[in-house]
């Protein structure tokens, strides 16, 4: 009887319709998943006037949802590995779609928090799930840009959501743009039904028939009769935080920790705050969205670049350098004058701060065999949680002290020179490498 292993097939594998399929849905649910997070920064100035409440509680309302995310980066990424991404997907879309919908229902801070708090399980949940979706099915010579352009969809979620604040606070109040939200729940039964399990869980599981179909998928030119499938990993036993400390991973482990503590912190002061710091430099509600939807291009534009880089030479390089531009590019934009140069400015710092968070996913998501390449993405994004946490919370505090404008975005820029060293102390005969040849020499 032929034996396969799944997930050589997979890395040797061409993209075809069956790759198209994954990145679709997963694209789609980060799209969804980056509106949803972004939502309270786009219409935090809004709610702030109409709730009459101050920067430090409005960075605690924001902070709500950041909570859930650790929770759910943490819990239901690592249980996806157990109970299956698909299921875990949908369960995840439902929550952060229906609680940030009901969050628009709410009049007061504790019941927008609450409503937030929940809606954030989700929205942390599916960041890790989706990571090690795309990355346990794409071909290694793809897979960084795979991954990173399945991150995108968090920031084409980013600019959706400063368009419908544009367009709809105005006629229909804010609380029609957290209603928007819980459209995405219609797609949960066609998640289901067309999204692939995962190769770890269905080996674990037992599942010759569904393996052989997804082989099939995978090696279209393959005749999979009568054969048997198997992971080179020890999948059987399930995924253990515990394995991420085991064969020379702990060093690693702790200062991906500390890379994404970082990186989250400064995407989440300026996803919650740059709008508000944009309208307290003389902008408008509108035009201080448009700076919003410029940062989100650049992020696309700087996930884009850094998943190529990250396939051409050695991510943890590039991961490094980007943590670096994003510091210099926030003490530019601290003493940048005139439209047209805060616009770029601004473009910058999208591109090498949420990009470098897009390409951090896919460092982690390389960094971990495929059997706890879930989890180990979700403690990472659920740590990080910590940085994102107190970033809107820290902001706020410092926004009360009426300090001058450019010493917010200095504060701000020191998270990245941090996390650059933390990525760098990882020991290269444990770093991922996104540099096709290098693995393959390794493998040799």
């Amino acid at each position: 009887m032929a034996r396969y292993d799944l997930a050589v097939l997979a890395d040797e594998s061409k993209f075809n319709g069956f790759h198209a399929k994954i990145l679709a849905w997963c694209l789609f649910v980060l799209i969804c998943d980056g509106y949803d997070l972004a939502v309270v920064g786009a219409t935090l100035p809004v709610i702030m006037d109409d709730m009459d409440i101050e920067a430090t509680s409005a960075g605690v309302m924001a902070g709500s949802a950041l909570f859930g995310t650790m929770m759910g980066a943490i819990f239901l990424g690592t249980l996806s590995d157990r109970i299956g991404r698909r299921r875990m997907m949908a369960i995840c879309v439902a929550l952060f779609s229906l609680f940030t919908a009901g969050a628009g229902l709410t009049s007061d801070p504790i019941a927008f928090s609450a409503m937030r708090f929940v809606a954030g399980l989700g929205i942390g949940g599916v960041l890790p799930i989706a990571t090690a979706q795309m990355s346990e099915f794409a071909p290694l010579r793809l897979r960084t840009r795979l991954v990173t352009l399945v991150f995108a969809g968090y920031s084409v979620g980013g600019i959706l959501v400063a368009l419908t604040a544009k367009y709809l606070i105005e006629e229909y109040g804010w609380q029609s743009v957290f209603f928007v939200a819980g459209l995405p729940v219609v797609a949960i039964p066609f998640i289901l039904r067309s999204m692939p399990e995962s190769i770890a869980y269905m080996i674990s599981q037992g599942r010759q028939e569904d393996l052989a179909s997804v082989a099939c998928r995978l090696a279209p030119d393959i005749d999979f009769a009568g054969a048997e499938f198997t992971n080179a990993a020890d999948t059987a036993s399930g995924a253990s935080v515990s394995q991420l400390f085991e064969k020379g991973r702990a060093w690693g482990t702790v200062m991906i920790w500390v890379g994404f503590i970082t990186g989250l912190f400064m995407v989440y002061a300026l996803n919650s705050w740059l709008t508000k710091l944009m309208a307290m430099a003389g902008h408008s509600l509108g035009s201080a969205l448009d700076f919003v939807i410029m940062f989100n291009i650049g992020s696309i534009v700087g996930a884009a670049l850094g998943g190529f880089l990250g396939d051409k030479f050695n991510i943890k390089r590039v991961l490094v350098g980007f943590y670096l531009t994003g510091a210099a590019s926030l003490t530019l934009l601290a003493y940048s004058e005139g439209k047209s140069l805060l616009f770029l400015v601004v473009f910058l710092v999208g591109a090498t701060t949420l990009g470098t968070q897009l390409l951090a996913y896919a460092f982690a998501g390389n960094y971990y065999p495929a059997e706890i390449r879930a989890t180990g993405v979700g403690f990472a994004s659920g740590m990080g949680r910590i940085g994102a946490i107190a970033a809107p919370v820290l902001i706020g505090w410092l926004i009360s002290l009426n300090l001058p404008l450019e010493q917010n975005f200095m504060a701000i820029s020191v998270a990245g020179l941090i996390g650059a060293a933390a990525i760098a102390l990882i020991g290269n005969s444990h770093a991922a490498s996104g540099n096709l040849a290098e693995r393959q020499g390794e493998a040799a």
